[in-house]
């Protein structure tokens, strides 16, 4: 029972990197850039949540709080889009990165400012609660953490696959010049999936708000290892996001339990590079061969 406790523990932990790691392979199939502020627009979510929904705080109810922090990080990544990203588009690659890396600074001192430093929590209705199977004890918010990622998940996969604008977006991903001339606003497209890369962020964070305390230096922690997450899956791979993320998640409690200190701490890392030097592409990757 032990391990089973550890396993669904890890899972929903996993859970949470998984739908970090979808940000950064959105971004990465509409513009090739990695976004490395990914993290911290999780833990700018996870405040917005809990400046929301906690009593001392607006005290709005649950559902309204969590879905006016998805729309206010929806519309912080359209306009990063709109006003920031689009005046380096051309520019090399090091440009975005060292623009999302100064941005991630910037969210973290004003994380900071606002907040304060000192971790908090989420209150949500089911705190606390837990859910019985014999000597197996399971928490209601790793419960809501599975189930609301394979429902997050699974309108996701509904969307990129059953709708024009997810059709146009995975068209863009592809080849951009080839989408612009068939009439596909490729700026437009980019700039919703920076918006929709800011939603699954503050979801991931408010979920992991109401497992754990939020702090403004968790945005880079968190980051980190989905980043990770999405280099064990591939990074042009929505499943293998997921994959990665739920497989560092599962690594670490285990990792913690059975392995010394300093080498809990890298097994995640240590799994990415064995995957990397078996895979390079990720787990996921599709390998091209050319016709001669």
């Amino acid at each position: 029972m032990d391990i089973l406790q550890l396993l669904i523990s890890g899972i929903a932990n996993g859970c949470i990197y998984g739908l970090l790691a979808l940000g950064f392979v959105l971004i990465y199939k509409a513009s090739e850039a990695v976004n490395f502020a990914q993290g911290d627009m999780l833990m700018l979510g996870a405040f917005l949540g809990i400046a929301f929904i906690n009593t001392d705080e607006a005290n709005l109810p649950f559902l309204l709080g969590i879905t006016l922090a998805s729309i206010i990080m929806g519309a912080f990544g359209y306009l990063l889009d709109r006003f920031v990203l689009r005046g380096i588009f051309g520019q090399p690659q090091f440009a975005m990165v060292i623009l999302t890396i100064s941005l991630g600074f910037l969210i973290r001192f004003g994380a900071g400012v606002v907040w304060g430093h000192n971790p908090v929590s989420l209150q949500t209705p089911f705190s606390g609660k837990m859910l019985a199977l014999g000597s197996l004890s399971i928490t209601y918010v790793d419960l809501i953490i599975i189930v609301s990622t394979i429902a997050l998940t699974s309108i996701l996969y509904f969307f990129f696959a059953h709708t024009r604008l997810g059709i146009a977006m995975q068209a863009s991903s592809q080849n951009q010049m080839a989408a612009y001339y068939m009439g596909i606003p490729v700026k437009r497209i980019n700039g919703i999936v920076w918006a929709l890369s800011g939603v699954v962020a503050a979801l991931a964070g408010i979920l992991f708000a109401a497992k754990g305390a939020i702090s403004p230096s968790i945005g880079l922690l968190f980051g980190i290892k989905a980043f990770a997450a999405a280099v064990i899956g591939g990074l042009g791979s929505l499943p293998g996001a997921l994959v990665g993320g739920l497989l560092i998640g599962v690594i670490e409690p285990f990792a913690g339990r059975y392995l010394p200190l300093g080498l809990s701490q890298i097994a995640p890392y240590a799994v990415m590079l064995i995957v990397l030097i078996i895979r390079p592409g990720g787990i996921f990757s599709q390998v091209k061969q050319k016709k001669v």
